[in-house]
């Protein structure tokens, strides 16, 4: 039983799920919306709300704590030019709202497995 055990481990070894949670949440921030799997969807939204925020609330803080923001961010992501996007564009987009950064529309069935997809994309502010 799983009881109590947090987060998807989607069918995949520890490294392979990281390299893929780090390339879908690099997309999602390049491009503002992907389309995947529900299951990737939800295994990366909660992540990319907490990156969101960080990038947010460093706009308030003193350039130790936005120097510390950026260096978070750019542990997971690892992108230097989407560090860059995140808190020059999106994070100062968001700063009036409390959450709820991201949305998911169902797109139904993928052809040939049946596998449930969606669009994970950014709120319109």
């Amino acid at each position: 039983m799983r009881h109590k055990v947090a987060g998807y481990k989607l069918g995949r070894s520890t490294g392979q799920r990281n390299a893929l949670r780090r390339t879908l949440l690099r997309q999602f921030f390049a491009h503002e919306r992907i389309r995947t799997t529900r299951a990737k969807a939800m295994a990366i939204r909660g992540e990319a709300e907490r990156i969101i925020t960080i990038a947010r609330n460093s706009q308030q803080g003193s350039d130790v704590d936005k120097v510390n923001a950026r260096r978070l961010v750019a542990a997971r992501l690892g992108d230097p030019q989407l560090v860059k996007k995140l808190f020059d564009e999106i994070g100062p987009r968001y700063a009036n709202r409390n959450g709820g950064y991201t949305r998911m529309f169902k797109l139904g069935p993928r052809l040939g497995d049946a596998a449930e997809m969606v669009l994970l994309e950014l709120v319109e502010s």
